[in-house]
């Protein structure tokens, strides 16, 4: 069976991380429902020259039947409501403004009104935070939200794979990402032991 799987667009810089995440969970099989904030329209437009992001601009017209595009003004939305099943949400990416309404439990859109839904309901809510430094106000706020159920996962890419490209970059944060939900794919993201270079002269016992 399928999973089902939100993800909320919020206004910090991050669109290739949204736009590659669903084009990955679609390509998986995944039933894949978007919502975005008016920044986060902006930032397709802003990063990625998507003027109108719609399911066929983001992943393309094979997959864009795995997406469902919900309206962010809309707190009667299907996403508002615990009776609608889901398996994850995923805010990617996640601004420190949209950080502060979860971690509030404000629901006056639908992006934080899901993310509220995800908590009372102990389905799993990850926040791709990407926005720094962070205040001690943010820092409280993924605290709280950690404490509440939540996953506080920082679009932070690993080196260890020698990356060469943006796009490598990437797929190591969605990479992550997919592994938090339970989604299989085939995007290098594994550390793998022999590829390291011994450095004889380093002092072993140093950390």
């Amino acid at each position: 069976m399928s999973k089902r799987i939100v993800v909320a667009v919020t206004g910090a810089s991050g669109a290739p991380y949204a736009q590659r995440l669903m084009e990955v969970l679609a390509a998986h099989g995944c039933d894949v429902h978007v919502v975005m904030s008016p920044y986060g329209r902006r930032l397709f437009l802003d990063e990625l020259a998507i003027e109108n992001p719609t399911p066929e601009s983001l992943v393309g017209p094979e997959l864009a039947p795995q997406l469902t595009m919900h309206p962010y003004r809309d707190v009667g939305d299907s996403l508002a409501s615990g009776s609608f099943l889901t398996d994850a949400m995923i805010i990617c990416p996640c601004s420190n403004n949209t950080l502060g309404e979860v971690a509030a439990g404000l629901g006056g859109n639908l992006v934080s009104r899901a993310a509220a839904v995800h908590l009372k309901e102990a389905r799993k809510l990850i926040l791709l935070t990407r926005e720094m430094p962070a205040s001690p106000i943010d820092l409280e706020n993924m605290l709280r939200i950690s404490r509440a159920g939540g996953i506080i996962c920082p679009a932070s890419p690993g080196f260890y794979l020698r990356p060469s490209t943006i796009e490598e970059l990437v797929d190591f944060v969605v990479g992550k990402l997919c592994d938090l939900v339970g989604v299989a794919h085939e995007l290098q993201t594994r550390w793998d032991p022999k590829m390291s270079i011994p450095n004889k002269d380093a002092d072993e016992t140093c950390s």
